[in-house]
Parts: structure tokens; sequence; C-alpha cells
């Protein structure tokens, strides 16, 4: 029965709870409460005891605790791995989410102890005098709200999402509570128990909530932020939430995303950026089995490469292992369910109502060292719609192993269809043409949060289309839900209240260091 942690202990639920399956086998491998908690008493502790323990600690404190807490995960490695391997997760896919969450606590940790003053406010540029005899200035500053930021987490990333949130809201010294998915909430929760064992963090830091969220969102007031990682739906829904609207509290969404990649013309077969198109839409499509919000759902090629490029990513998707997220030799296990893969193959009933399945059935697929009914396991399909100005293509997104090939014919029709998605959290472009890649970018920036310039000089160093580094700002415009996380220390000040100070330069000074 996974337990909660909340007001400075471990809270263990009376009810049933209501089991939660390994992805690859359908054993329960954890249960989870089917009645809430006393929320008022979560956001009292967190506004109580947490934030104020959090501001009593300087920025170079806190940056030192996130590097130590760092530290102390990594040595839990094998023991993350080995249950997310329950959730669907291949070793790749562990490293993406365990290895890739703990890498956001060092570098916030690092980014803290250089970019920040070791303590006190945060001055927002220089003051500025604004009367003539000097007598007279103004200073901007930014000071942690008081409140709790309540983060609510997707089933696709268990530790990535709750850390990626986690770490700037720590640095800016404003505590968290924890609402992971459900389906994966088992894995969440041993990463809580491990930092809870570490003694690291000041009481009231961080709770976590392993029950329905019911009447969380009640309690938020002006002070407090909100930040969703889930559907479109679920992001309308708490944005039009009375006591979010009412007390206008701080809300972030990272939603559904058609996200593309755009082909160059110059990208023919046999040059560098061809292969490196066609090997990055199969890792998108097989990394956490197609189930990240970054991955390509629509691949855009020149119409004269539109067969080269269906022929070599099917080839590509031919060798790739399906089964045992377990087995070394597998490269991709199953979605997080067999709910999961029931709306899979929905969506893609949608899809194909005007695109033709060229690679992969939803029906077919023999897994490796695995059932293929208990198991939630699902072929790599890709699709191609002969139409790509057909509408489900750019309004239908399958969170699974899906990816789409549109063609298009001009470099303005290109950023036409990638417009189309309505807002993304990322896109990317491959091409060797400079004056190509600064159309595009020019034409397709202003809809996605993050794009991706790849070519035969960055490859080697590239971090690729999907991965949403925490330099970079992770969000999109539109559809993507309209939030930004991450993106250095933007994601610190977000959750920081930005004050004009007027006075005399002495006083200001006197203030500010």
């Amino acid at each position: 029965m996974l337990r909660s942690y909340v007001a400075g202990r471990w809270h263990t639920p009376t009810d049933a709870g209501r089991p939660l399956l390994d992805a690859a086998t359908g054993a329960e491998v954890a249960r989870i409460a089917t009645e809430p908690l006393d929320y008022a008493e979560v956001l009292a502790h967190a506004r109580t005891v947490g934030g104020p323990a959090l501001r009593a600690l300087g920025f170079a404190d806190r940056a030192r605790i996130l590097k130590d807490l760092g530290k102390h995960l990594t040595g839990h490695l094998d023991e993350l791995h080995a249950l997310s391997t329950r959730t669907g997760a291949t070793k790749r896919d562990s490293r993406f989410d365990v290895d890739g969450g703990i890498s956001v606590l060092f570098v916030y940790g690092g980014k803290g102890a250089r970019e920040l003053p070791a303590a006190g406010l945060l001055p927002d540029g220089d003051a500025e005098q604004v009367g003539k005899g000097g007598s007279f200035a103004v200073q901007h500053v930014y000071t942690p709200l008081t409140g709790a930021a309540v983060q609510i987490n997707a089933f696709n990333f268990p530790v990535w999402g709750m850390l990626e949130k986690f770490a700037p809201a720590f640095l800016a010294g404003v505590p968290s509570i924890v609402k992971p998915a459900s389906q994966t909430a088992y894995l969440t929760e041993l990463a809580v128990r491990y930092i809870v064992e570490s003694g690291l963090l000041p009481d009231g830091a961080l709770q976590l909530v392993c029950a329905p969220p019911t009447g969380l969102v009640d309690g938020l007031t002006g002070q407090d932020l909100l930040s969703v990682t889930g559907s479109a739906a679920t992001a309308a829904a708490l944005r039009a939430h009375p006591a979010v609207a009412g007390n206008a509290v701080r809300f972030n969404a990272e939603a559904d995303s058609l996200n593309c990649s755009i082909l160059g013309p110059d990208a023919t077969p046999g040059s560098p950026e061809f292969d490196l198109y066609v090997d990055q839409l199969v890792t998108e499509m097989t990394v956490k089995a197609g189930q990240k919000c970054t991955a390509i759902r629509r691949a855009l090629v020149p119409r004269d490469l539109l067969d080269a490029v269906t022929d070599a990513t099917a080839a590509r998707l031919a060798t790739v292992r399906v089964g045992n997220p377990g087995d070394p030799t597998v490269h991709m296990g199953p979605v997080a369910g067999l709910t999961q893969r029931v709306e899979v193959r929905a969506a893609l009933t949608a899809l194909t109502a005007e695109a033709e399945l060229v690679h992969g059935h939803p029906e077919r697929c023999e897994p490796v060292d695995a059932d293929a009914e208990r198991g939630a396991f699902l072929p790599p399909m890709l699709l191609r719609c002969t139409d790509p100005d057909a509408r489900a293509p750019h309004e239908v997104e399958v969170f699974g192993p899906v990816s789409t090939l549109l063609s298009y014919d001009s470099t303005a029709h290109a950023v036409a269809l990638a417009a189309r998605g309505g807002g993304s959290l990322a896109g990317s472009v491959v091409s060797h043409d400079a004056a190509f890649v600064r159309e595009i970018v020019h034409g397709i920036a202003p809809w996605h949060g993050r794009l991706l310039v790849l070519d035969r000089d960055d490859a080697a160093e590239s971090t690729g289309h999907g991965a949403p580094i925490p330099h970079t700002v992770h969000g999109g415009p539109g559809r993507a839900g309209g939030g930004e996380e991450l993106g250095g220390l933007r994601a610190v000040l977000h959750h920081m209240q930005r004050t004009a100070l007027q006075g005399s330069p002495a006083v200001l000074r006197s203030i500010t260091e």
C-alpha cells in the first residue's frame, strides 16, 4: 500500500486501495488509496513549516542541498532502475527518467551556487536613478512566494517529472506538494523514501500525496502555485477552477503536443542529415514506447523524399525488439498499462481514417519474453498521409509509439503545416542548408517552446529532439498548455514575486546588500 508523506510523517491509508499493475506482466505492484487526505493540513504544513525553513536558508545553502541530494539518489540508482522496469521502462528509458531527474538536481545546484547571491533578496538588474539630484531610485527585487508549489505530474516520467518541478521550487525557497499520476506512483514514492531518508531537506520542504487530489486545489491562494503536466482537458479544467481563477493562483500547464520534425530538401539519401533524421524519428517513436510529450508525432519531409524516408524508417523499425523491458536485448517495452493501450488503439483508429499504416499493426505484436495480452505491448507504428492538409494528423495525438509522415511542397508549406499543430512543446529541423533553417526557424518559432537544429556539425553532442534539458524551457504555446518549466533560472523566478523598491540609493543598497 503506497503511503503519502505529509505533515512531516508517513501516512498509511485506511482504505483497501486499488491495484497498480506491472505494465509488462499485469501483476500487482502496489495499491494506492482511494480516499483523499486532509489537504488543509498539508497546505498549512507547507506554508507554516516548510516555507519558513526554506526561506531561512540562503540560495547557496539550498543549492548545496540539491547537489547533496543528487549524490544521495545516485547511490540508489540500481533500486530505482529495478522498480522503473515495472512501469514498462527499458534500461534506456530509465536513464531518461531516473538519471535525467537526478541530473536536474545537479544542474540547479550548480546554477544556484554560480549564478545567485549567497543569501538575501535577488536583485533584478541594477538600481535606476529617476530623480535629477540622484536622491531617488528604483530597484526591482525577487522574493520567494510564501505559499506552496502544488505539482500534479503525469505517469510517463515518475522521477524526472517530480524532480524537474521540485528543484527550481526548492532553490527559490518554496515548498513542494507532489501529486504523482497513480499509474506509476510507486516509483515516485520510492524516490521520495530515499529523499526523506537522506535527512537533507528541512521539514515541510517536500510532501508526497499518493491519494486522490479531491479538495487539494480548493485551498489554494494567491501565494501558491499550481503546475500541471497532463492532458489539455485536465489543464483547462484546473485553469478554470474557482480557487485558481478567483485567487489568481500562478498556474503552469504542460499539455498535449503534436510535435513535428522537418527534414530539409538538401537532406537526400546518403547525406548525414538524412540518416540523422531517420535515426531521430525511430528513437522518438521507441523511447518510453513513444509516451513522451515531446515525441515526434508529425514527420514533415519534402514530397520527393517521402518514399525514401518511408522505406528507410520502416526498415529501421523492423529491427526494433519489443518485449520484456528487463531483457537487455529489448529496445522497447510496453505502454504504461492496458488502459493506455486501449487509448492508443482508439486514437489510432481516428488517425487511420486519413492516414495509412505503413509499418506495424495495433493488434499484432509478438513481444520477447512476455505475454502479449497480459502486458500492454504494441509495436512501433508508422503512418503515411498522402494529403498533408488532412485534419487528423494535425489534431489527433496518439500517446504511444506512433508517428505520421507528411509531405510538404515548399518552405512556406512546411511552416504552415507545423503551425497546424496549434502550439507545440518541441520541434526540430534537420538540414545543413543555413538559409532553409533560418526561414523555417523564423516561421515556426512562435508556435514552439523549444527548437532543435540538427545537422552533421552538432550531432555528436546534440541532446536530441525529445529531451528537455534543465537549461532549456520546457513548455509551449496554445495546445501545449501555454506554460514554461525549466529554462535555467527562469523556473526559479516563476516561484518568486518581483517587487519594485523605491527610495534613496543608500536605503536601497541597505535592503539588497
